[in-house]
Protein backbone atom coordinates (compact mmCIF):
# COMPACT_ATOMS: atom_id res chain seq x y z
CA UNK A 1 0.00 0.00 0.00
CA UNK A 2 1.32 3.42 -0.94
CA UNK A 3 0.22 6.66 0.60
CA UNK A 4 -0.93 9.51 -1.62
CA UNK A 5 0.36 12.93 -0.69
CA UNK A 6 -1.91 15.14 -2.75
CA UNK A 7 -0.35 18.37 -3.98
CA UNK A 8 -1.92 20.70 -6.53
CA UNK A 9 1.53 21.71 -7.69
CA UNK A 10 2.27 18.22 -9.01
CA UNK A 11 0.44 15.22 -10.44
CA UNK A 12 -0.75 13.31 -7.36
CA UNK A 13 0.00 9.60 -7.00
CA UNK A 14 -2.95 7.26 -6.32
CA UNK A 15 -4.32 7.37 -2.77
CA UNK A 16 -3.36 4.76 -0.24
CA UNK A 17 -5.83 1.92 0.29
CA UNK A 18 -6.93 1.26 3.85
CA UNK A 19 -8.37 -2.23 4.39
CA UNK A 20 -10.52 -3.21 7.31
CA UNK A 21 -9.12 -5.28 10.14
CA UNK A 22 -10.98 -7.48 12.57
CA UNK A 23 -12.40 -5.62 15.59
CA UNK A 24 -9.91 -5.81 18.43
CA UNK A 25 -6.91 -6.42 16.19
CA UNK A 26 -3.96 -4.11 16.84
CA UNK A 27 -2.51 -1.93 14.13
CA UNK A 28 1.26 -1.90 13.68
CA UNK A 29 2.63 0.82 15.99
CA UNK A 30 4.23 3.85 14.35
CA UNK A 31 6.61 5.42 16.86
CA UNK A 32 7.07 8.43 14.58
CA UNK A 33 3.40 9.31 14.24
CA UNK A 34 0.64 10.59 16.54
CA UNK A 35 -1.71 7.90 17.82
CA UNK A 36 -4.91 7.71 19.81
CA UNK A 37 -4.75 6.04 23.18
CA UNK A 38 -6.68 2.80 23.58
CA UNK A 39 -9.30 4.65 25.64
CA UNK A 40 -9.75 7.38 23.04
CA UNK A 41 -9.83 4.82 20.22
CA UNK A 42 -12.66 3.01 21.98
CA UNK A 43 -14.46 6.28 22.67
CA UNK A 44 -14.16 7.31 19.01
CA UNK A 45 -15.45 3.95 17.85
CA UNK A 46 -18.47 4.29 20.13
CA UNK A 47 -19.14 7.86 18.93
CA UNK A 48 -18.97 6.83 15.29
CA UNK A 49 -21.44 4.02 15.94
CA UNK A 50 -23.92 6.41 17.57
CA UNK A 51 -25.29 7.50 14.18
CA UNK A 52 -26.22 5.93 10.86
CA UNK A 53 -25.70 9.15 8.91
CA UNK A 54 -22.50 8.79 6.82
CA UNK A 55 -21.95 12.56 6.71
CA UNK A 56 -22.24 12.86 10.49
CA UNK A 57 -19.76 10.00 10.87
CA UNK A 58 -17.23 11.83 8.68
CA UNK A 59 -17.80 15.02 10.68
CA UNK A 60 -17.20 13.25 14.00
CA UNK A 61 -14.12 11.48 12.66
CA UNK A 62 -12.63 14.73 11.33
CA UNK A 63 -13.15 16.48 14.67
CA UNK A 64 -11.42 13.70 16.61
CA UNK A 65 -8.55 13.25 14.15
CA UNK A 66 -7.98 17.01 14.11
CA UNK A 67 -6.56 16.86 17.62
CA UNK A 68 -3.73 14.63 16.34
CA UNK A 69 -3.43 15.59 12.67
CA UNK A 70 -4.35 19.27 12.26
CA UNK A 71 -6.28 20.00 9.08
CA UNK A 72 -8.55 22.72 7.75
CA UNK A 73 -10.80 20.61 5.55
CA UNK A 74 -11.97 17.11 4.77
CA UNK A 75 -13.60 15.57 1.72
CA UNK A 76 -15.42 12.26 1.45
CA UNK A 77 -16.37 10.83 -1.93
CA UNK A 78 -18.34 7.67 -2.67
CA UNK A 79 -19.58 7.41 -6.25
CA UNK A 80 -21.70 4.32 -5.68
CA UNK A 81 -23.58 5.97 -2.80
CA UNK A 82 -23.70 9.31 -4.68
CA UNK A 83 -21.92 11.12 -1.84
CA UNK A 84 -19.44 13.94 -2.34
CA UNK A 85 -19.15 16.10 0.76
CA UNK A 86 -16.63 18.77 1.73
CA UNK A 87 -16.25 20.12 5.25
CA UNK A 88 -14.09 23.11 6.12
CA UNK A 89 -11.64 24.78 3.73
CA UNK A 90 -10.30 23.61 0.35
CA UNK A 91 -6.65 23.89 1.30
CA UNK A 92 -3.79 23.12 -1.10
CA UNK A 93 -2.18 20.01 0.40
CA UNK A 94 -3.89 16.75 1.16
CA UNK A 95 -3.52 13.21 2.45
CA UNK A 96 -5.94 10.69 0.95
CA UNK A 97 -6.99 7.13 1.71
CA UNK A 98 -9.13 4.70 -0.27
CA UNK A 99 -11.45 2.93 2.17
CA UNK A 100 -11.99 -0.81 1.67
CA UNK A 101 -13.69 -3.33 3.94
CA UNK A 102 -13.80 -7.04 3.08
CA UNK A 103 -12.98 -6.18 -0.52
CA UNK A 104 -15.84 -3.66 -0.80
CA UNK A 105 -14.87 -0.06 -1.63
CA UNK A 106 -16.36 2.48 0.78
CA UNK A 107 -15.11 5.63 -0.91
CA UNK A 108 -12.17 7.99 -0.56
CA UNK A 109 -11.37 10.22 2.41
CA UNK A 110 -9.01 13.20 2.14
CA UNK A 111 -7.68 15.59 4.77
CA UNK A 112 -6.56 19.00 3.49
CA UNK A 113 -4.53 21.88 4.93
CA UNK A 114 -2.27 24.73 3.87
CA UNK A 115 0.96 22.92 4.91
CA UNK A 116 2.29 19.62 3.65
CA UNK A 117 1.47 16.53 5.68
CA UNK A 118 4.46 14.80 7.21
CA UNK A 119 4.94 11.10 6.38
CA UNK A 120 4.37 10.21 10.03
CA UNK A 121 1.01 12.02 9.95
CA UNK A 122 0.00 10.17 6.81
CA UNK A 123 0.86 6.83 8.40
CA UNK A 124 -1.11 7.81 11.49
CA UNK A 125 -4.06 8.83 9.30
CA UNK A 126 -4.07 5.33 7.82
CA UNK A 127 -4.22 3.72 11.27
CA UNK A 128 -6.91 6.10 12.48
CA UNK A 129 -9.01 5.51 9.37
CA UNK A 130 -9.34 1.83 10.27
CA UNK A 131 -11.53 2.87 13.21
CA UNK A 132 -13.86 4.53 10.73
CA UNK A 133 -14.45 1.56 8.41
CA UNK A 134 -17.01 -0.54 10.29
CA UNK A 135 -19.26 2.35 11.42
CA UNK A 136 -19.14 3.86 7.92
CA UNK A 137 -19.90 0.51 6.30
CA UNK A 138 -22.96 0.02 8.53
CA UNK A 139 -24.19 3.54 7.82
CA UNK A 140 -23.83 3.07 4.06
CA UNK A 141 -25.78 -0.20 4.22
CA UNK A 142 -28.55 1.55 6.14
CA UNK A 143 -28.68 4.48 3.71
CA UNK A 144 -28.78 2.05 0.78
CA UNK A 145 -31.76 0.27 2.34
CA UNK A 146 -33.51 3.61 2.77
CA UNK A 147 -32.86 4.52 -0.87
CA UNK A 148 -34.29 1.20 -2.06
CA UNK A 149 -37.42 1.76 0.04
CA UNK A 150 -37.84 5.20 -1.55
CA UNK A 151 -37.21 4.11 -5.14
CA UNK A 152 -39.86 3.33 -7.75
CA UNK A 153 -38.94 -0.16 -9.01
CA UNK A 154 -40.40 0.40 -12.49
CA UNK A 155 -38.76 3.68 -13.52
CA UNK A 156 -35.83 3.81 -11.09
CA UNK A 157 -36.66 7.35 -9.91
CA UNK A 158 -37.66 8.27 -6.35
CA UNK A 159 -41.19 7.38 -5.25
CA UNK A 160 -44.09 9.19 -3.57
CA UNK A 161 -42.85 8.41 -0.07
CA UNK A 162 -39.53 10.09 -0.87
CA UNK A 163 -41.39 13.05 -2.41
CA UNK A 164 -43.34 13.79 0.76
CA UNK A 165 -40.18 13.75 2.86
CA UNK A 166 -38.25 15.86 0.34
CA UNK A 167 -40.98 18.48 -0.05
CA UNK A 168 -41.08 19.19 3.67
CA UNK A 169 -37.28 19.42 3.86
CA UNK A 170 -36.83 21.60 0.77
CA UNK A 171 -39.73 23.90 1.60
CA UNK A 172 -38.44 24.43 5.13
CA UNK A 173 -34.94 25.18 3.82
CA UNK A 174 -36.20 27.62 1.17
CA UNK A 175 -38.43 29.54 3.60
CA UNK A 176 -35.71 29.65 6.26
CA UNK A 177 -33.11 31.02 3.85
CA UNK A 178 -35.59 33.04 1.77
CA UNK A 179 -34.49 31.24 -1.38
CA UNK A 180 -36.60 30.27 -4.38
CA UNK A 181 -38.18 26.90 -5.03
CA UNK A 182 -40.63 25.58 -7.62
CA UNK A 183 -42.76 22.50 -8.15
CA UNK A 184 -43.65 20.77 -11.43
CA UNK A 185 -46.28 18.06 -11.97
CA UNK A 186 -46.04 16.14 -15.25
CA UNK A 187 -48.87 13.95 -16.53
CA UNK A 188 -48.68 11.67 -19.59
CA UNK A 189 -51.54 12.55 -21.93
CA UNK A 190 -54.08 9.80 -22.74
CA UNK A 191 -51.97 7.17 -21.00
CA UNK A 192 -54.98 4.91 -20.40
CA UNK A 193 -55.39 4.68 -24.17
CA UNK A 194 -51.79 3.44 -24.47
CA UNK A 195 -52.48 0.66 -21.97
CA UNK A 196 -55.82 -0.22 -23.59
CA UNK A 197 -54.48 -0.31 -27.14
CA UNK A 198 -51.01 -1.81 -26.67
CA UNK A 199 -51.20 -3.58 -23.31
CA UNK A 200 -49.71 -2.91 -19.89
CA UNK A 201 -46.25 -4.25 -20.74
CA UNK A 202 -45.90 -1.58 -23.42
CA UNK A 203 -47.42 0.93 -21.00
CA UNK A 204 -44.75 0.12 -18.43
CA UNK A 205 -42.04 0.59 -21.04
CA UNK A 206 -43.59 3.93 -21.98
CA UNK A 207 -43.33 5.07 -18.36
CA UNK A 208 -39.63 4.22 -18.35
CA UNK A 209 -39.13 6.11 -21.61
CA UNK A 210 -40.85 9.23 -20.22
CA UNK A 211 -38.79 9.06 -17.02
CA UNK A 212 -35.61 8.78 -19.10
CA UNK A 213 -36.51 11.77 -21.27
CA UNK A 214 -37.28 13.87 -18.21
CA UNK A 215 -33.95 12.87 -16.66
CA UNK A 216 -32.16 14.00 -19.81
CA UNK A 217 -33.71 17.48 -19.54
CA UNK A 218 -33.55 18.33 -15.85
CA UNK A 219 -30.63 19.88 -14.00
CA UNK A 220 -28.55 17.78 -11.61
CA UNK A 221 -30.02 19.66 -8.63
CA UNK A 222 -33.63 19.07 -9.71
CA UNK A 223 -35.27 16.15 -7.90
CA UNK A 224 -37.49 13.78 -9.90
CA UNK A 225 -40.20 11.53 -8.42
CA UNK A 226 -42.88 9.22 -9.72
CA UNK A 227 -45.99 10.41 -7.93
CA UNK A 228 -48.20 7.55 -9.04
CA UNK A 229 -49.75 6.10 -12.17
CA UNK A 230 -48.64 8.26 -15.09
CA UNK A 231 -47.69 11.33 -13.03
CA UNK A 232 -44.19 12.60 -12.22
CA UNK A 233 -43.13 15.46 -9.98
CA UNK A 234 -39.99 17.59 -10.05
CA UNK A 235 -38.84 19.71 -7.11
CA UNK A 236 -36.67 22.54 -8.44
CA UNK A 237 -34.15 23.84 -5.93
CA UNK A 238 -33.11 27.49 -6.12
CA UNK A 239 -35.37 28.08 -9.09
CA UNK A 240 -38.22 30.54 -9.52
CA UNK A 241 -41.27 30.17 -11.68
CA UNK A 242 -39.54 31.57 -14.78
CA UNK A 243 -36.77 28.97 -14.61
CA UNK A 244 -39.33 26.22 -14.03
CA UNK A 245 -41.21 27.32 -17.16
CA UNK A 246 -38.05 26.99 -19.26
CA UNK A 247 -37.42 23.46 -17.99
CA UNK A 248 -41.07 22.44 -18.34
CA UNK A 249 -41.18 23.55 -21.97
CA UNK A 250 -37.92 21.71 -22.64
CA UNK A 251 -39.41 18.51 -21.22
CA UNK A 252 -42.69 18.92 -23.09
CA UNK A 253 -40.86 19.47 -26.38
CA UNK A 254 -38.43 16.58 -25.76
CA UNK A 255 -41.26 14.11 -25.15
CA UNK A 256 -43.33 15.28 -28.13
CA UNK A 257 -40.39 15.66 -30.54
CA UNK A 258 -40.62 12.18 -32.06
CA UNK A 259 -42.90 9.15 -31.68
CA UNK A 260 -41.62 6.33 -29.54
CA UNK A 261 -40.72 3.23 -31.53
CA UNK A 262 -41.65 0.14 -29.53
CA UNK A 263 -41.19 -2.96 -31.63
CA UNK A 264 -43.74 -2.80 -34.42
CA UNK A 265 -45.58 0.08 -32.77
CA UNK A 266 -44.93 3.76 -33.43
CA UNK A 267 -46.47 5.52 -30.43
CA UNK A 268 -46.89 9.29 -30.09
CA UNK A 269 -46.41 10.46 -26.50
CA UNK A 270 -47.06 13.91 -25.04
CA UNK A 271 -47.23 15.38 -21.56
CA UNK A 272 -49.08 18.17 -19.81
CA UNK A 273 -47.26 20.15 -17.13
CA UNK A 274 -48.46 22.27 -14.21
CA UNK A 275 -46.16 24.61 -12.27
CA UNK A 276 -46.15 26.58 -9.05
CA UNK A 277 -43.53 28.81 -7.42
CA UNK A 278 -42.92 29.21 -3.71
CA UNK A 279 -44.72 32.12 -2.06
CA UNK A 280 -44.44 33.60 1.43
CA UNK A 281 -46.50 31.59 3.88
CA UNK A 282 -46.69 28.56 1.61
CA UNK A 283 -47.10 25.06 2.96
CA UNK A 284 -46.43 21.81 1.15
CA UNK A 285 -50.18 21.50 0.57
CA UNK A 286 -50.65 24.98 -0.90
CA UNK A 287 -47.57 24.72 -3.15
CA UNK A 288 -48.69 21.34 -4.47
CA UNK A 289 -52.32 22.43 -4.86
CA UNK A 290 -51.38 25.33 -7.17
CA UNK A 291 -49.25 23.08 -9.37
CA UNK A 292 -52.06 20.52 -9.47
CA UNK A 293 -54.60 23.20 -10.46
CA UNK A 294 -52.23 24.40 -13.18
CA UNK A 295 -51.89 20.82 -14.48
CA UNK A 296 -55.64 20.45 -14.79
CA UNK A 297 -55.81 23.79 -16.58
CA UNK A 298 -53.23 22.51 -19.08
CA UNK A 299 -55.24 19.36 -19.69
CA UNK A 300 -58.51 21.25 -20.03
CA UNK A 301 -56.97 23.60 -22.59
CA UNK A 302 -55.91 20.83 -24.95
CA UNK A 303 -53.01 18.90 -23.35
CA UNK A 304 -49.39 18.80 -24.59
CA UNK A 305 -48.75 22.16 -22.98
CA UNK A 306 -47.32 23.91 -19.93
CA UNK A 307 -49.54 25.92 -17.63
CA UNK A 308 -48.32 28.24 -14.88
CA UNK A 309 -50.65 29.31 -12.14
CA UNK A 310 -50.02 33.02 -11.39
CA UNK A 311 -48.17 33.32 -8.10
CA UNK A 312 -50.73 35.85 -6.87
CA UNK A 313 -53.50 33.22 -7.03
Amino acid sequence: MQLAHLDTAATPPPPRTVHGICPGAKATPDPLGPRLSAERSLALNQRLQSTLDPLRIIELFSAEVGALIPHQGVRYRNGEAEIDVRLGRRARHGCSNELVLAGKPLGQLTLRRTERFRPSECRAFEDLTRILLYPLHNALLYQDALRMAQRDPLTGVANRCALEETLHRELSHALRHRSSCALMIIDIDHFKAVNDQYGHIVGDRALRVIASRIQQCKRDDDLLFRYGGEEFVIVLRASGLAGAEVLAERIRARVAAAPWQCGEFNIALTVSVGLSGLQDGDSVISLFARADAALYAAKRSGRNRVCTRPESD
